[in-house]
């Protein structure tokens, strides 16, 4: 019984320091306080679900941060039919449809690559964090970023513009 205890203590305290952040990268996605709650609550859910099998994992924090973001695209996707991923380019002033743009193009992308742009750009981990977090090299990362940056590029126009970060 001790084991049950230090294992939802550990939960716990896991869900306190990780909370602001998949709140953050869910804010990021669907732009709704309310929705964002929705989804990380969801995706620490899961993460209680699945507790015994992630506990240990060196990347559970950017697997929360990723069921995090695959649960916002996916409430984004059944609460909004907005308009087509191009129309942002005639109104690109209005956030709300960059965002739905953004989130539609997102989901278009192969799974490792919209794994290392929402970790390393929605989430903010260095390169070498996704790079252990998804257990694959940092040129890896780099080249998962590459491509889905282009495939984004193309799926949203010319106009749009990657995040700004500090590289590492």
């Amino acid at each position: 019984m001790a084991g049950g205890i230090e294992q939802c203590t550990e939960f716990e305290d896991w869900f306190r320091a990780l909370y602001s952040s998949a709140l953050g990268v869910a804010c990021r996605l669907l732009r709704d306080p309310a929705e964002a709650e929705d989804a990380v609550a969801e995706a620490f859910a899961r993460a209680l679900v699945a507790w015994r099998r992630i506990r240990g994992l060196p990347y559970r924090d950017a697997w929360l941060l990723r069921v995090v973001a695959n649960v916002a695209i996916d409430q984004a996707r059944r609460h909004r039919h907005g308009p087509p991923v191009d129309a942002w380019v005639e109104a690109h002033d209005d956030i709300a449809v960059l965002r739905l743009a953004l989130s539609a193009a997102l989901r278009a992308l192969p799974r490792r690559q919209r794994e290392a742009i929402v970790l390393r750009y929605l989430a903010g981990l260095s390169t070498a964090e996704v790079a252990s977090y998804l257990q694959i090299s940092p040129e890896s990362v780099k080249e998962h970023v590459a491509r889905g940056v282009v495939k984004l590029r193309d799926r949203l126009g010319p106009q749009w513009k990657e995040p700004n970060l500090v590289t590492d």
